[in-house]
């Protein structure tokens, strides 16, 4: 679990205390299993877009949710919490005079909906006398009354606790068993119910589900009291409870054995493996440093690609709209303008909200916008951004590109991280063949901790397992190894990408932006992926 994914988790098993204040009130579990009446969603959404225009709105637009969560952790043979929480309510968000107003309600009644239009629409009047220009809406033409749903088998919120507790137990029983000292292990599943309607024409059903099991083994030399611990491998992802009970089918094995996983995950088989290699870099010799070619698994690429290119093509980001919360970016319009080489011409990154399975999909965005795929770099090039309604005229674009978010009916909606993903390789070529030709290089497994500056060029990289390469062979297994990269020489540098069979996702369930912050889900899916003369440091040595 890195750092973003600790802080919003660590509240879990503290008794509920911490949990942050967007998860809502504690509930029963088989209330999560319920949903709203479309037919009152629709009589508040009218009520609103009906007050909003009494008010003097150009335009208005209407989340009505009901947000359900549910986190269960446990250790060795001890369940440590179990929190199901529910949070619903209505938000609305209007224009006036050119300007945006914001107001919401936990009320379920017209009255209170009204109230809440108006007051938005009071707010938008009082920014319209401190802005400087008026916001300008790329065009949304109305959706009219549609629904979509996650494409689940199995419903993780209708799966009892006791099953879930059951299989979170004997995998620590199995990791335990199989020579770990402590095992911590955790399901999360989220269900999000959000209606959105608008001024546009759009009454927008959908019901989004994502789930994540992570976990920590532990193995201790109980002579020197050295410890060192291995994560679980697999990604959180848009999918139900099948996910954890399917037959594991999708899952890859690497040229040095670890098995990485697909659409379907073996929990307790990676929990096994977790134990016996977290052994294992008990004895494995600390890395050398200098500069290596680094092979990195989508399990582990993902998270480079989040923070230095998904992070980085943010418009906010790259206007400085967005500067408090992890900074600004050095990707400025006038690279995109320019033709910035960002990478080589094997790398072409794509921003989509429609992969399967992915964190990020859906139908529409929290604007009403239909959601699509767009390059973001292609074949090296810088040659577009994230953008979302208001911002889509500063780039000179007709339409919204789909990517526009919020945690919770009582969050203003705003640009978020799509998924964003470094394509396949376009010809046929295997993890091993791009091993062969690797003479002195590393194997990087896993992501682990990372640090990257405030404008998402300077950064460095840690991981889970790290394999020695040597003339074109895995030799040994590797400990403290971390890598630094500046973000165009670091894709400058990737000479090589595995083909779509490779093809992994990887992502945050937990992705923190803004301020007051809020959560969202991203995916980010790749082949294994070649980086030529990285420079790698040794994480154990002393300094000074």
């Amino acid at each position: 679990m890195h750092r973003r994914d600790f802080l919003a988790a660590s509240g879990l098993s503290l008794g509920g205390l911490m949990l942050p204040a967007f998860f809502g009130k504690a509930i029963a579990a088989e209330q999560l299993q319920s949903a709203m009446d479309t037919g009152l969603k629709k009589r508040l959404a009218d009520v609103a877009l009906a007050a909003a225009r009494q008010a003097g709105a150009s335009y208005c637009d209407v989340r009505i949710g009901r947000y359900l969560r549910q986190f269960i952790t446990t250790r060795e043979d001890k369940v440590q919490n179990v929190v199901n929480t529910e949070s619903s309510g209505v938000g609305v968000r209007v224009i006036v005079n050119g300007a945006w107003g914001f107001a919401a309600t936990n009320e379920l009644a017209a009255d209170s909906v009204a109230a809440a239009a108006r007051q938005a629409a009071a707010i938008a009047r009082a920014n319209a006398g401190n802005q400087s220009a008026p916001v300008q809406l790329a065009p949304a033409p109305g959706a009219g009354e549609v629904s979509w749903r996650t494409p689940i088998r199995k419903n993780a919120m209708e799966v009892p606790v006791k099953d879930k507790v059951d299989l979170l137990l004997g995998v620590n029983a199995a990791a335990i068993n199989a020579g770990a000292d402590f095992v911590r292990s955790m399901l999360f599943s989220v269900n999000e119910q959000k209606y959105f309607a608008s001024t546009d024409g759009s009454y927008i059903d959908q019901d989004v589900h994502r789930i994540w099991a992570p976990f920590t083994v532990t193995a201790i030399d109980k002579a020197s009291g050295k410890f060192r611990t291995r994560d679980g491998l697999s990604a959180p992802m848009g999918l139900g409870f099948e996910y954890l009970d399917g037959d594991a089918s999708g899952k890859f094995v690497s040229p040095n054995g670890v098995v990485n996983y697909g659409l379907s995950y073996d929990m307790r088989e990676d929990a096994i493996a977790a134990a016996r290699q977290a052994q294992e870099k008990l004895k494995a010799p600390s890395v050398k440093p200098g500069k290596y070619d680094l092979v990195l698994d989508p399990s582990h690429t993902w998270l480079t690609i989040h923070e230095s290119v998904g992070h980085a093509t943010e418009l906010d980001r790259v206007l400085g709209y967005e500067a408090n919360y992890a900074g600004t970016s050095f990707a400025t319009l006038d690279k995109r303008q320019s033709g910035f080489q960002y990478g080589s011409d094997k790398v072409s990154i794509f921003a989509d909200k429609v992969q399967p399975g992915s964190l990020g999909a859906v139908a529409y965005d929290d604007e009403g916008v239909k959601t699509k795929q767009w390059d973001l770099i292609r074949d090296g090039i810088l040659v577009d951004y994230q953008a979302i309604r208001d911002q889509a005229h500063i780039l000179g674009k007709q339409e919204s590109d789909g990517c526009c978010y919020a945690d919770s009916w009582s969050s203003v909606q705003f640009q978020r991280m799509a998924n964003v993903s470094l394509a396949p390789g376009k010809t046929p070529l295997s993890v091993a063949e791009l091993i062969k030709d690797v003479d002195n290089g590393i194997y990087i497994i896993g992501d682990g901790s990372f640090s990257i500056d405030q404008q998402r060029y300077n950064a460095q990289f840690g991981g889970q397992l790290f394999y020695e390469i040597k003339q074109g062979r895995i030799t040994r297994m590797l400990e403290d190894v971390a890598y630094q990269i500046r973000t165009p020489e670091f894709w400058n540098a990737c000479s090589a990408v595995a083909d779509s069979s490779d093809y992994r996702m990887g992502g945050s369930f937990f992705d923190g932006k803004g301020q007051p912050p809020q959560i969202s889900a991203v995916s980010h899916g790749s082949s294994t992926a070649r980086f030529d003369g990285i420079n790698v440091i040794n994480t154990a040595r002393s300094l000074g």
